[in-house]
C-alpha cells in the first residue's frame, strides 16, 4: 500500500502545539505522551540510520519509529509480529466472532472511568461466554477466546465494544474430549445478551459501592447511589447489542481478520482526505445505511478531530487484547497441545512462528534491495535522538 499523502502526525505537528496551549491542564499525561510520540515518529527526533547501496552508492535515511500503540504508522508491523506469534494457537475448527457493545448511557460513564469500566466490559463479556458455553443446555464445554477492545465508531465517536474470536467448541468438563459446536452455530445471541446485561450492571454497581467510579461534569449526580440506580433502571429492560457474525471460512481467515483488528487505532492515515487550520476531512462508513453507498466524507473542525482522536487513548498499562479460558496466557500452550491430540491434528509447517521476526522493529529492514538498482543495502551510520547523520554521500532520500 503506498504511503498516504496526509498523516495524523502532520495534523498533530501543525496544530498540536496550539491545541495543547488552549487546553492546558485539561489533557492527561497519556494523551500528551501520545501526541508527542506521533509527532516525533520517524523523524530525526528519534534518531535512525543511514543505509547505502553497495553497487550504485545510493543512500537513504531511515528514521526510527515511536512504537506507540496509538500511532497509525506503527501498527502494521506490530500486528504482523503479534499474529506470527499466534499462528501456533490455531485449531482446525470453525471460529466465531461475537461482539459485545455498551449502551450509550454507560459509555459516558466508561469515558470517565476507562480502566475500571473497560476492564469490566472484558470481564463481563468473557464470563458470559464461559458460563453459557459451560451450560449443558447449550455446549457443555470449557471454551477459550481472544478479546479485543475497540472504543471508537467509524466517525471516531466514543463507542466502546469488544470483539471476541472464539474457536467453535471446547474441552469437556473432565478434559478428556473435545466438544464441537453445531456447524455454523455457536451460542444463542439472546441468551448471551441477557446474561451480559446482568453481569455488567451487577459489576458496575459493585464498582460504585467500592468507590471505584469517579464521575464529574454532567454525570456528577450519579455519585449518589439512588441516582445511579434510577439511571440504570431502564437499561435492565432493554436489549443490549450482542451479535454473532457468520463463522470464518477457516483458520487462515481468522488470522487475516485478526491482523486487521488487533492493532487498529481510531483512524488510519489512509482514511484522511485533507486538513488545514480549520478543518480535517476523512472517509467514514455510515452503518445506518442498509443498502447503497456507505462510505462518506466527514469534515470536522481541526480541534474537534484532535479531541476525538485523543478520547481513545487508553490508560497506561491497560491491555486491550486479552486471552481467556483455554487460551489464557498461563495455560494456552499446554491446552492447545492437548486439544490437538484430541483432534488428532498437528500444526501445519507454516503455522510455526518465525522466532527471528522482531517484535520491536517496524521500520524497513536495512538489507532491503536498493530502490535504484536492486543492489544490497548496508547500514553505514547510526545516529541518536536529535542528531543529524554525518554521512553526506548523495543522493539523499528519507525512508518512510
Amino acid at each position: 500500500m503506498p504511503r498516504p499523502k496526509l498523516e495524523v502526525a502532520d495534523i498533530f505537528r501543525a496544530h498540536g502545539p496550539v491545541y495543547r496551549r488552549d487546553l492546558a491542564g485539561h489533557l492527561n499525561l497519556p494523551q500528551l505522551k501520545v501526541m508527542s510520540a506521533i509527532e516525533a515518529c520517524r523523524t530525526a527526533a528519534l534518531g535512525g540510520h543511514v543505509a547505502a547501496c553497495t553497487k550504485c552508492d545510493h543512500h537513504h535515511i531511515a528514521y526510527n519509529s515511536c512504537r506507540n500503540r496509538h500511532c497509525p504508522k506503527c501498527q502494521g508491523a506490530a500486528a504482523q509480529d503479534w499474529m506470527q506469534a499466534r499462528m501456533e494457537d490455531l485449531l482446525p475448527v470453525e471460529y466465531f466472532h461475537v461482539v459485545f457493545t455498551l449502551p450509550s448511557q454507560i459509555a459516558d460513564i466508561a469515558y470517565q472511568n476507562k480502566a475500571a469500566v473497560y476492564g469490566l466490559l472484558f470481564k463481563a463479556s468473557a464470563q458470559t461466554l464461559l458460563t453459557i458455553a459451560a451450560d449443558t443446555k447449550h455446549l457443555g464445554a470449557r471454551i477459550g477466546m481472544t478479546s479485543v477492545l475497540h472504543t471508537w465508531g467509524s466517525a471516531m465517536t466514543h463507542h466502546p465494544h469488544v470483539h471476541v474470536i472464539v474457536p467453535g467448541g471446547g474441552l469437556s468438563p473432565d478434559g478428556a474430549s473435545w466438544i464441537g459446536c453445531r456447524p455454523g452455530f455457536f451460542l444463542p445471541v439472546k441468551v448471551l445478551s441477557r446474561l451480559f446485561r446482568r453481569l455488567f450492571l451487577e459489576g458496575l454497581t459493585r464498582l460504585h459501592k467500592a468507590g471505584e467510579l469517579k464521575v464529574f461534569g454532567d454525570l456528577v449526580g450519579l455519585a449518589d447511589p439512588d441516582t445511579l440506580a434510577a439511571h440504570l433502571a431502564p437499561l435492565r429492560k432493554t436489549d443490549w447489542v450482542v451479535y454473532a457474525k457468520p463463522p470464518f471460512g477457516g483458520p487462515e481467515a481468522v488470522l487475516a481478520y485478526l491482523s486487521r483488528y488487533t492493532h487498529r487505532v481510531a483512524i488510519s492515515n489512509h482514511r484522511l482526505v485533507s486538513a488545514n487550520a480549520n478543518t480535517v476531512a476523512f472517509r467514514w462508513k455510515d452503518y445506518r445505511i442498509k443498502h447503497g453507498e456507505r462510505m462518506k466524507t466527514m469534515r470536522l473542525p481541526t480541534d474537534e478531530f484532535i479531541r476525538r482522536f485523543l478520547i481513545h487513548v487508553l490508560p497506561s498499562g491497560f491491555h486491550r487484547i486479552r486471552h481467556t479460558g483455554f487460551l489464557a496466557n498461563g495455560i494456552r500452550r499446554d491446552r492447545i497441545a492437548k486439544i490437538r491430540l484430541l483432534l488428532n491434528a498437528e500444526p501445519e509447517p507454516d503455522q510455526t512462528p518465525d522466532e527471528a521476526t522482531s517484535a520491536e522493529c517496524d521500520d524497513k529492514p536495512a538489507h532491503q534491495p536498493c530502490p535504484k538498482c536492486g543492489g544490497a543495502m548496508v547500514v553505514v551510520e547510526a545516529f541518536l535522538r536529535g542528531q543529524t547523520p554525518k554521512s553526506r554521500a548523495p543522493p539523499w532520500e528519507a525512508a518512510a
